[in-house]
C-alpha cells in the first residue's frame, strides 16, 4: 500500500470521527439526567467518596458522568457506527465486496494473495450466534469459488479486527480462528498496509480530531456534572 492510501485510511477515520463519533458522543452527554441512570446508592456513594475524598453532590456526579460519558456511550457509539468507518476503508484500501457476508477485499501486503475480510469492531464484539453465520458466508464462498474454478484458499478468508490484542480474543473468535485467520488489531492493518506501525499511526490520529477542532471536552463534561449535582442536590441526595 502506498503512502498515499495509508494517509487516505488516516484522514478518512479523522473524518468518521469527526462526523459520526463525535456529535454522538456530545449528544449523549447533553442529554443526560440524574434519571438517566440506574443508580445502585450503596456504590455510588461508597465510588464518590474513593473517587473523591468525600459524597458531596458535585463527587456523586462525577462518580455518575465518567464512567458512562468516557467508558459506556463512547464504546458503543463506536460499535454501532463501525460499519460506517468500514466501507469508507474499502474506497481506500480495496475493494468494497458484493459478497454476501464479505465486507473488503484487499491484497495482502504479507503474503500477496487477495483476502476476502469480514471486519468487525473489537476483540470481544461477536456472541455465539455470529460464529455460525460468518463461518456459513465463507462457507458459500468456498463453495463459489468450486464452482467458478477460483483459486481460493482457506486463509484468504479472514475476519480483520480493527483494534485490539490477540489475548483479548473471545472464546467466538478463538473457534473462527481454528478453521479462518482472525487478524486483531495491529496485525489485521499490517497485513492490510504493510505497516507494523500503522496501527498506532491511526489510534493516534483520532486524538488529533479533538485538538484540530479545539473541543474542550472537559469544560463540557464539568458543565453536566454542575448540572446533575444540582438535581442530586434538589432531591436532598442519592
Amino acid at each position: 500500500m502506498t503512502e498515499e492510501q495509508k494517509q487516505q485510511i488516516v484522514e478518512k477515520g479523522k473524518e468518521y470521527f469527526r462526523n459520526i463519533i463525535i456529535p454522538n458522543h456530545i449528544q449523549g452527554l447533553e442529554k443526560l439526567k440524574l434519571k438517566s441512570f440506574n443508580i445502585n446508592p450503596f456504590l455510588v456513594n461508597y465510588l464518590a467518596a474513593f473517587l473523591c475524598g468525600n459524597t458531596e453532590p458535585e463527587s456523586l456526579a462525577k462518580a455518575l458522568v465518567y464512567p458512562r460519558i468516557l467508558g459506556t456511550s463512547i464504546n458503543t457509539s463506536f460499535g454501532q457506527n463501525i460499519q460506517i468507518f468500514i466501507s469508507q476503508l474499502a474506497e481506500v484500501a480495496g475493494n468494497a465486496s458484493g459478497i454476501d457476508g464479505i465486507d473488503i477485499e484487499f491484497e495482502d501486503a504479507i503474503d500477496g494473495r487477495k483476502k476476502y475480510c469480514q471486519c468487525k469492531a473489537g476483540p470481544q464484539t461477536i456472541n455465539s450466534p455470529d460464529v455460525a453465520t460468518i463461518m456459513g458466508h465463507f462457507g458459500h464462498l468456498q463453495a463459489k469459488a468450486r464452482l467458478d474454478r477460483l483459486p481460493l484458499q482457506i486463509d484468504d478468508m479472514v475476519v480483520g479486527v480493527l483494534y485490539g490484542e490477540e489475548y483479548e480474543l473471545s472464546a467466538n473468535y478463538r473457534n473462527i480462528d481454528k478453521t479462518y485467520p482472525v487478524y486483531c488489531g495491529a496485525t489485521f492493518w499490517e497485513h492490510l498496509t504493510g505497516d507494523t506501525n500503522f496501527y498506532h499511526r491511526l489510534a493516534k490520529a483520532f486524538g488529533e480530531v479533538v485538538e484540530e477542532d479545539n473541543i474542550d471536552g472537559s469544560q463540557l463534561i464539568m458543565a453536566k456534572i454542575n448540572e446533575i449535582a444540582d438535581e442530586i442536590r434538589a432531591k436532598g441526595g442519592l
